[in-house]
């Protein structure tokens, strides 16, 4: 049997490649399977199918997803990766998605944040949630066995292999012990540890991060954190929610307080089309200058757009304003600003079929790392869930079946069962919310857009006492369920990814993407590395492996012009 963790595209495309392959499989996830991260994903999902432009190819793909990653992404990653991105689309067809076709029948394909060509392929602008609709669907014809409201605390190991996991029922507390020949991590990565973010609160606090590192795995570039440029401001309980770039694809404007369009100051070639890094870093640069609006943003502004256009193409945009601030963006413009979103590090995994240092230990999607670099291409998180979802769930089928035994450890699972059963005693007097919001707090003025050394030594020192304040937690399960208890896992999840990040962000002394340091404005080519952490080694340098000539021919330089720093 393979336990999958997570129920978004990731766990569901590994879950159903198990099913079809007729191996025994049990997802489960902490969130109902229907409103997992995966439907948040608005924009598209990319594949050079040609649709649109006959001369694009995954060579071309690969080539915009290398230079983008400022060199960081693994070309081996990457090549699995694109080129098994047309298939990813078959499978999803196949399974009844129903994407945006032109009138002749085919798929249709936008431009996306820096691709050269059109291939990023979509449902209105709600992709990750008709995409997570039809997983769902297939699994449920596929009679997949889906624990919702579970929340996995603890992968038990024994002799350097996985033999299951421990976890407990969020709502009456009931425990499972779960054994299996190889567990597949897809529970999401950790930006949920900053203040203002695009995930929900109990998503994406770094529990793959811990359950990986805790079982002898290790992370790869934690500190590669995507700010997505456009992130609303207000109502406070929904700040960080996406406003998607699929409204800069089509034609947005972003604006300043001023009025000027400043995207010409920072990427005149690409203006709103430029990368995640550079329009989040342009807009956090205005913000800091004084030019941003009275709340701290800059302007998203669609209104010239065709009414039609806006109502067909980002219908979830208009309808997401109207519900939040009572907004008509067919008229007024949207106050944005960046926002923590996507975790590019994660759980260090070889290309091939994303197995970890613990055998039989898998990592995919945004718990695992490789194919993102410095900077993710927008659209290509949708297609890496579906292409390393089957290759992952292909490749634990075999370790599952080649395993002669299984062998077990009485002590692994005494050890979880303790971890819990201490918590669940802990009476002390620190609140495991107001930590997390600490957590949040430092990560936010310490290691946010852009960094310094001070600032991250001072992270690091914050910290180290919210960790001492830890172990004075007190846990209070009520009538409502056991939210306390997880939220306790939660901080401890959060505190490791805290760690990995701000001591990685550290040895990164340049500016490269995503990872902006004032204090050192210049990319240093000898840090065209990948950084590993663990708790026991720290940060160790591991160097990217060489592009292929067939798609290093297709790549422009990457320069650090325009990378503006305070």
């Amino acid at each position: 049997m393979v336990l999958v963790i997570g129920t978004g595209g990731a766990g569901l495309r590994a879950a159903i490649e198990l099913a079809e392959a007729g191996v025994d499989v049990l997802a489960v996830g902490k969130r109902p399977k229907e409103d997992a991260h995966t439907a948040l994903a608005a924009g598209g999902i990319n594949a050079a199918l040609a649709t649109m432009d006959p001369e694009d190819s995954w060579q071309q793909h690969a080539a915009d997803t290398i230079k983008e990653s400022y060199l960081l992404a693994d070309p081996r990653t990457v090549e699995i990766v694109t080129r098994g991105a047309a298939r990813g689309i078959d499978d999803l067809e196949r399974y009844g998605m129903a994407f945006a076709r032109e009138e002749d029948g085919r798929i249709s394909q936008r431009f996306f944040g820096a691709h050269k060509f059109r291939r990023t392929a979509f449902a209105g602008d709600y992709t990750g949630l008709e995409i997570q609709r039809t997983l769902v669907r297939r699994a449920q014809q596929l009679d997949i066995p889906v624990l919702d409201g579970v929340y996995i605390t603890r992968l038990l190991v024994h002799d350097g292999a996985v033999f299951g996991a421990y976890g407990f029922d969020l709502a009456n507390g009931r425990r499972y012990l779960i054994h299996a020949d190889a567990v597949i991590l897809a529970a999401g990565g950790h930006t949920r540890i900053w203040r203002r973010t695009s995930s929900r609160r109990d998503e994406n606090t770094g529990d793959s991060f811990r359950l990986a590192v805790e079982a002898g795995a290790r992370l790869r570039d934690a500190e590669l954190v995507q700010f997505h440029p456009s992130g609303i401001i207000e109502p406070e309980n929904a700040a960080g929610t996406l406003v998607s770039e699929a409204a800069r694809g089509e034609g947005g404007i972003l604006r300043n307080a001023l009025g000027e369009r400043f995207m010409a100051r920072y990427d005149p070639d690409r203006m709103e089309l430029s990368t995640r890094d550079r329009v989040a870093l342009a807009s956090y640069t205005e913000i800091k200058e004084g030019r941003g609006t009275p709340k701290g943003g800059v302007w998203l502004d669609v209104s010239h757009l065709p009414r039609q256009t806006i109502m067909t193409r980002l219908p979830r945009v208009y309808q997401t304003m109207l519900d939040l601030q009572m907004l008509d963006i067919t008229r007024e413009p949207i106050e944005i600003a960046p926002t923590a979103h996507y975790s590019m590090g994660g759980v260090w995994v070889r290309p091939e079929d994303h197995s970890t240092d613990v055998r039989g230990l898998y990592a995919i999607g945004e718990a695992s790392s490789g194919l993102h670099g410095a900077n993710r291409l927008g659209g290509n998180s949708l297609i890496e869930l579906l292409v390393f979802g089957r290759i992952t769930g292909r490749a634990a089928a075999a370790y599952s079946q080649s395993l002669p035994a299984q062998r077990r450890s009485a002590s692994a699972v005494a050890e979880a069962r303790a971890e819990i059963d201490d918590l669940l005693a802990a009476d002390g007097p620190e609140n495991v919310r107001a930590l997390q919001r600490a957590i949040r707090n430092t990560m936010t003025e310490h290691a946010g857009v852009v960094r310094d050394e001070e600032g991250l030594r001072a992270g690091l020192a914050e910290l180290a006492v919210i960790e001492k304040r830890m172990a004075e937690v007190g846990v209070h399960p009520d009538i409502a369920g056991y939210q306390d208890l997880a939220h306790a896992f939660d901080l401890k999840s959060a505190a490791l990814a805290a760690r990995a990040t701000l001591e990685s962000a550290l040895e990164r002394r340049e500016t490269r993407g995503c990872h902006n340091r004032s204090d050192h404005p210049g990319l240093d080519p000898a840090l065209r590395v990948n950084l590993v952490w663990s708790p026991t080694t720290g940060v160790t340098h591991e160097p990217v492996p060489g592009i292929p000539d067939e798609i290093s021919s297709l790549m422009e330089e990457v320069s650090s012009e325009g990378k503006l720093v305070e």
